[in-house]
């Protein structure tokens, strides 16, 4: 084995060591709570919900750049990208449901296609920087366990003991790996380019995630949760512009 594939090995053993070192972690109730709260035209907490209608737009048009526009990717990796844009539509409605009413069993259904979408991402990334047949091979174990993890989660949250730790690894460590993997390997892929604006949409996301109340109190016009719905959803918007843009020099 090379250091280029020892590395991220490595990144992610250290990753998962310190994960079962740490504590379990509970969902803190205080993340149900949002800024924007304001209910239109009959909808509780109008801009969370309808701000996730990007996420669905983007799914369709993912769909139809794989399914009918055949050169964009491989028969062997055009499984993982339909269940990548399927999961980005089901977002939609799974965070659209959550804001309707924030609690934690209807988390759940935020929190799931959220982890296909991170897990399918991981099998499209080792597909098209070390071998198709490895990432087509990957995905259904990949699938289970990001399904796995949000099952973990409620599961212990039912008891009391609610542990956060499996579902932040889905989520987290491939938004880790995947920036290594791409620097390590810049060349094996035309999409390089189009992750690394995947990966800063998704830490814009995150940051506005952090500030829901400031950004919301600045204007009392949008809050920092809807702008993450925003940032987060031209995450996978950057693929399918990558993809589009393969199309054009197919």
């Amino acid at each position: 084995m090379s250091w280029r594939s020892a590395l991220p090995a490595g990144v992610a053993v250290v990753v998962l060591i310190v994960v079962v070192m740490t504590d379990p972690v509970p969902q803190d109730p205080l993340y149900h709570v949002f800024a924007d709260q304001r209910s239109m035209i009959g909808i509780p907490n109008f801009m969370n919900v309808m701000s996730n209608l990007p996420f669905l737009v983007i799914g369709i048009m993912g769909w139809r750049i794989i399914i009918v526009n055949e050169e964009t990717v491989t028969a062997t990796t055009k499984l993982a990208w339909i269940v990548f844009f399927f999961s980005i539509a089901l977002t939609a409605f799974g965070s659209g449901f959550f804001h309707l009413r924030p609690d934690n069993e209807s988390l759940v259904w935020d929190r799931l296609p959220m982890t296909i979408g991170f897990m399918s991402l991981v099998s499209i990334v080792v597909s098209e920087y070390f071998s198709p047949m490895l990432g087509r091979k990957l995905l259904p174990g990949l699938l289970l366990v990001g399904i796995g993890s949000v099952a973990y989660w409620a599961y212990t949250e039912s008891l009391g003991a609610g542990d956060l730790r499996p579902y932040a690894v889905v989520q987290f460590l491939p938004m880790l790996l995947i920036p290594l993997v791409i620097s390590l390997y810049w060349s094996r892929s035309d999409l390089g380019r189009y992750i690394w604006w995947m990966v800063g949409f998704y830490l814009a996301a995150k940051v506005a995630e952090f500030y829901d109340v400031d950004l919301y109190a600045a204007g009392n016009l949008i809050s920092g949760h809807s702008l993450k719905h925003l940032a987060a959803s031209l995450a996978p918007a950057s693929l399918l512009y990558g993809l589009m843009r393969r199309r054009g020099r197919g």
